[in-house]
């Protein structure tokens, strides 16, 4: 049963989401400042290396574990609904990651509708290719590697892993983290409370793709599951976000294409649960993730 806290912290995220600013450079800021809240008291680590550039134009934070190492090693995918948001919106959660010993590339790839599909989508591959590359600067084992993401960034991290499964000079991922993801873009649009904001979204990340880009595998991962497109896959979710339907789909086509994964769906816990601590299924989502990366990765 939530707290008089979490209901007051839940309420504050919905109020937000309810006045959404018409414009998108009023909804980047307005995004950029709500989320610097769930920002506070970030965890400790050793060391933090701002705006690593990758290539031109796509760069990335390396958050870096405190000791020796090797340190495995987590790309981490931000959400924001391919139109917002950055690693700094999403700073500690990455953090944590890094806290928890994964060296972390916090990964601040190109933004629709500037850069459309599959710009985003192939700033993770490269970033996939890179990170295996480079990882050793940071002490970080590149044999031990996994991608995760939430909402947007959940989406690209399965496209992108998936891609990469493909693709024989492409490393090897042992896991994937696959936080309150969109996996199917047409059956989300059928079901959207929102279809007119969900249905905006989704063009300005395709741009003129849009729609025939909706059952692109690299769209919608779900099309692309099959036997080894995957490594195993933790997926989490709330009960009261309107996206439990696609983590449960995933789940399935994970299920049987014989993909081992974990599957928690948390009582009362909304979309973006994960980035803030005032919330106790965040630290119970984090515990569960770590549990479950510590023997894969």
């Amino acid at each position: 049963m939530l707290t008089e806290s979490e209901r007051a912290t839940i309420q504050e995220w919905n109020d937000f989401v309810a006045k959404i600013p018409p414009s998108l450079a009023e909804l980047r800021n307005g995004l950029d400042s709500f989320l610097q809240r769930y920002n506070s008291d970030p965890p400790e680590i050793g060391a933090i290396h701002e705006n690593v550039e990758l290539r031109e134009g796509l760069k990335a934070d390396v958050l870096v574990p405190k000791g020796a190492g090797p340190h495995p090693v987590m790309i981490y995918v931000h959400g924001g609904a391919w139109i917002a948001c950055s690693p700094r919106t999403h700073r500690k959660l990455a953090q944590q990651f890094a806290a928890a010993g994964y060296l972390t590339i916090n990964l601040d790839y190109r933004l629709a509708p500037e850069s459309p599909f599959p710009a985003g989508f192939e700033d993770c591959v490269f970033a996939a290719k890179w990170t295996a590359k480079n990882a050793a600067r940071w002490n970080g084992d590149a044999t031990r590697i996994a991608m995760g993401g939430d909402s947007a960034g959940g989406n690209l991290t399965a496209a992108a892993l998936a891609a990469l499964s493909e693709d024989s000079e492409a490393p090897r991922f042992s896991a994937g983290v696959l936080i309150y993801g969109v996996f199917d873009f047409s059956a989300l649009l059928e079901r959207s409370s929102n279809r007119a904001m969900t249905e905006g979204f989704a063009r300005a990340y395709l741009g003129s793709q849009y729609p025939a880009a909706l059952t692109d595998p690299r769209v919608s991962p779900l099309q692309a599951v099959k036997p080894g497109a995957l490594p195993p896959c933790f997926i989490i979710c709330g009960t009261a976000d309107e996206l439990v339907p696609e983590s449960l789909t995933m789940a399935q086509a994970l299920s049987n294409a014989r993909i081992p994964y974990e599957l928690h769906i948390l009582p009362d816990m909304p979309h973006g649960f994960m980035q803030s601590n005032q919330l106790s299924g965040c630290e119970k989502g984090l515990r569960l993730m770590f549990e479950f990366l510590r023997p894969q990765v």
